[in-house]
């Protein structure tokens, strides 16, 4: 007889929602844990493959041995990499950001300045303009 939505009781439901919740958590947690893998510098080739492994046939105790073991080196290698997201995101909205004619100025000034001699302004005059 086929189970029809009148036949699943509040807490059946609640369940499954829980379950469901437990399982998006896991693959969360798995795939976190594959990222840090492949983005840590310091394991070899070898190792790596040994983790990727463990996590496909022995789960639970792989990724319970892998927090334990390794999970403060993941805690920075996480940082370390938001940082050099930052900095890279920082270098291009102020490459973005300069117009010619901000360069242009500034070029202009340290030619006043004497800093630029009259050919080296030219020269990278003609950069900035492209």
């Amino acid at each position: 007889m086929p189970l029809t939505f009148a036949d699943i009781t509040f807490g059946e439901a609640l369940l499954t929602v829980l379950e469901i919740f437990l399982l998006v958590v896991w693959v969360w947690l798995v795939i976190t844990i594959i990222i840090d893998i492949v983005r840590d510098h310091s394991l070899s080739g070898g190792y790596k493959a040994l983790w990727v492994l463990g996590l496909f046939f022995l789960p639970g105790i792989t990724a319970l041995i892998y927090l334990l073991v390794r999970g403060e080196g993941m805690r920075n290698r996480a940082i370390e990499h938001q940082r050099e997201l930052q900095q890279a995101t920082d270098a291009y909205i102020r490459h973005a950001a300069a117009s010619p004619a901000d360069e242009l100025a500034k070029l202009s000034d340290l030619r006043d300045k004497g800093v630029l001699t009259e050919e080296e302004f030219q020269r990278l005059k003609a950069r900035v303009v492209g």
